[in-house]
């Protein structure tokens, strides 16, 4: 018996919608990592994203009118989103930025796509939201690539300027993640259309969780098509197919809503029993019947990669910029806050993944921009940026503590602290992403050999046995070449190599190189030792995925702090937190994998070959911290560059916080003076800041514009450090003793 059918008997099947998934999309700069050897050479020679005039016209004006429109803490409150907030997105094509622009649309690159979802997210989750989803995974798309002539040039127009809202239901009660099972079921029949018997599909179906579905006008669909009278050939199952349904079709049911963490935008159910379309509905007709789950798969970039990753960033840049200001502003024990060290700890790691955040969605957008659908780096970038941005709205809230949670429309925590877990939910659940995508698809999708290997393997082909040992010979190559250079990374940094001109980047090139050196043969062993039982690890293959992440997000950091940043000694520490911080997470993957790895003879091999251990794990020092969270407290230019995505209204808790900031530090050289003075000729009682500026002035040791400067600054810092208050109307005093509602008055 050949290994080729040895391997047959012992490896599981793979399905078609998995086989689907792991063809789905193109193999990018992840492959260089996966194989060891991540290239820097074309990360560097990636051409550089900018807004065009027209983006930052849409960005200066439409998306500025829209923020001003905005009133997120009233949204909130409400059970709908204002209809002229409604009519000025369609009106001013925010639904059809991904849409062509002979049919309409605004064709913005996946860059400014990103950035003005995410100046939109920054305002109001609810919102963005609502832009986001007709720009990514849904009818616009799917048509787009997919539909037929007629059904583009019908639609898109009509999608373009907002005179059709769509929605596109994929998930079942019994089918999420497992779209393989969607029960949703069309039996190709004859029926009446416009007067005529033709042969169309009779379609039943119940969908939830579909953003939009209850003010949609068009509705896209996913189903599996049945053919049980033969009417299209000999086969019964014929796979999962889109189709697109006016709402005004017979039968179809958009209503029933659901409430997503209190947030306003529209998300509900669909159903429909027995609902006859014609073939004319299906996405690009009749030749598209069963297409529908590699249709899907195909189009998933815009979703994973621009649209979710700009919501964890919005996220991150405005708790980054409000709890940076309230730190600097607010003071305990006669201190900024941001001068504790245990605030420092999580101010710090708020700067340092917001840095790693923007530099992600760079790069991410940029890549996606080159016309590159890479399905593994969507999927880093889907599930790494909404967790990082949850990581920093946490930190965020330890850090404003009481003013975070206090609700009202100086609270800038509250939208993203409220709209985050809808992110980690939806285009795939993280965990899933995490467990089963990144290195499931990475694997196939990165590996110069094992997808033609795997193929071979479940061939029927009389002559694969052949094919097959070649391949296998290449495989044995390929892992023999990865053993020995992890060997060297690990056990002669001397001989680690970095491409770049800046000293502050070189040993970080070179600790990501080794990092990537071992993952190359622990990933070869794994397949080896475990076969298809690495599919079930999903704790060991989620860890292998980890460190194809990190490196990622390190080489974004490393692009990003060498061509974008404007002033690289201020953005210094800001780099290295977030160098430390990925390399140290991909560190400890690989750690976490070996001693976890269920084969001791290969756990001793993998640990030797990598001089990997317990301890081989690096820290980011109490200095940095120190460093980093001093220098986010700084009105610079690099705290100004991971902050732009906020908007600052007139009058919204951003705007405050930021003249507090800012008068605070104009202020600084006159309250070190009011110091001084106050520890030469203390002011007793103190009272308050106002009493003492006026003694001072009193006494002549401030002159009346130093004075006014002082008391200016104060009212904004007041203004800053408050919280929203409202009236609370006791209608009966008795209502609180039976436990009935008070009425409650905003103030």
């Amino acid at each position: 018996m050949s290994i080729r059918t040895s391997l047959k008997k012992v490896l599981p099947p793979i399905s078609i919608t998995e086989q689907e998934a792991l063809d789905a999309g193109d193999v990018w700069i992840e492959s260089s990592i996966y194989q060891g050897k991540p290239d820097m050479h074309a990360l560097r020679q990636l051409p550089q994203s900018t807004l065009s005039a027209d983006e930052q016209a849409f960005l200066d004006g439409p998306v500025q009118t829209l923020l001003e429109m905005i009133d997120d803490f009233e949204l909130q409150n409400a059970k709908h989103i204002p209809k002229e907030v409604l009519d000025f997105l369609g009106k001013e094509k925010f639904f059809s930025m991904i849409i062509p622009k002979k049919f309409g649309g605004l064709e913005f690159t996946p860059y400014a796509n990103s950035t003005i979802v995410a100046t939109i997210a920054a305002k109001s989750g609810s919102i963005a939201v609502t832009v986001m989803v007709p720009n990514s995974l849904g009818p616009g798309e799917l048509l787009m690539h997919f539909g037929t002539e007629a059904q583009q040039n019908y639609w898109l127009p009509r999608l373009s300027i907002g005179q059709d809202i769509p929605c596109f239901a994929l998930t079942s009660p019994e089918a999420g993640s497992d779209a393989g099972s969607i029960p949703d079921a069309a039996i190709v029949t004859k029926g009446m259309w416009e007067g005529e018997e033709v042969v169309g599909l009779s379609v039943t179906w119940d969908k939830r969780y579909i953003t939009l579905a209850p003010i949609a006008t068009v509705l896209g669909l996913a189903f599996k098509v049945f053919d049980p009278e033969q009417l299209l050939g000999n086969t019964l199952e014929l796979g999962i197919t889109c189709a697109l349904l006016p709402k005004s079709h017979p039968g179809v049911e958009l209503g029933n809503r659901h409430d997503p963490m209190g947030m306003s935008f529209y998300n509900g159910t669909t159903r429909g029993n027995d609902v006859f379309i014609p073939m004319d509905f299906i996405i690009g007709g009749q030749k598209n019947i069963g297409k529908g789950w590699q249709m899907l798969v195909a189009c998933l970039g815009a979703g994973r990669g621009i649209s979710l990753p700009a919501m964890g960033v919005a996220t991150a840049q405005s708790a980054f910029k409000s709890t940076a200001e309230y730190s600097f502003v607010r003071e305990q024990f006669g201190v900024p806050i941001g001068r504790f060290e245990g605030i420092q700890e999580k101010m710090a790691d708020i700067a340092g993944k917001t840095f790693l955040l923007e530099a992600m969605r760079v790069l991410t957008t940029e890549g996606l921009g080159e016309g590159i659908k890479p399905s593994v780096v969507t999927a880093i970038a889907k599930y790494h940026m909404t967790e990082l941005g949850r990581d920093v709205m946490n930190s965020a809230m330890d850090v404003q503590a009481g003013k975070a949670i206090q609700r009202g429309k100086q609270n800038t925590l509250a939208n993203g602290y409220s709209a985050l877990p809808i992110a980690i939910t939806v285009e795939g659940a993280n965990i899933l992403t995490r467990n089963l995508m990144i290195f499931g698809q990475g694997a196939m999708r990165c590996h110069p050999h094992l997808k033609e290997m795997v193929d071979l393997i479940h061939s029927n082909d009389s002559s694969a046995d052949s094919a097959f040992n070649k391949v296998l010979a290449k495989t044995v190559k390929f892992s023999v070449k990865n053993a020995f250079r992890s060997t060297v990374n690990s056990y002669a940094p001397f001989l680690r190599n970095a491409g770049s001109s800046l000293p502050a980047v070189r040993p970080y090139e070179k600790r990501l190189n080794a990092l990537s050196a071992k993952l190359a043969p622990l990933a070869d062993f794994s397949l080896l030792v475990l076969g298809g039982d690495l599919k079930k690890a999903e704790l060991l293959s989620a860890r292998l995925g980890d460190v194809i992440s990190y490196v990622y997000a390190a080489m974004a950091a490393i692009r990003f702090y060498e061509q974008r940043v404007e002033d690289r000694k201020q953005a210094l520490p800001y780099f290295q937190y977030a160098m430390e911080w990925s390399l140290q997470q991909g560190e400890q993957a690989i750690v976490n994998f070996v001693n976890n790895f269920p084969n001791a003879p290969t756990r001793y091999l993998m640990r030797f070959l990598t001089n990997t251990y317990t301890s081989s794990v690096s820290g980011i020092s109490d200095d940095l911290v120190r460093e980093l969270s001093t220098a986010a407290m700084q009105d610079t230019s690099i705290k100004a560059q991971l902050s732009h995505l906020v908007v600052s209204i007139p009058g919204d808790g951003n705007d405050i916080n930021e003249q507090a900031f800012k008068a605070k530090h104009a202020a600084m050289p006159l309250l070190s003076k009011v110091q001084k003075a106050l520890r030469n000729t203390p002011v007793i009682p103190f009272i308050s800041f106002e009493n003492a500026v006026n003694k001072l002035l009193a006494a002549g040791d401030l002159t009346q514009a130093e004075t006014n400067t002082l008391l200016e600054y104060n009212e904004k810092r007041k203004l800053a450090v408050r919280v929203d208050e409202f009236t609370f109307d006791m209608v009966d005093v008795n209502d609180l003793e039976t436990g009935h509602s008070s009425e409650a008055n905003a103030a």
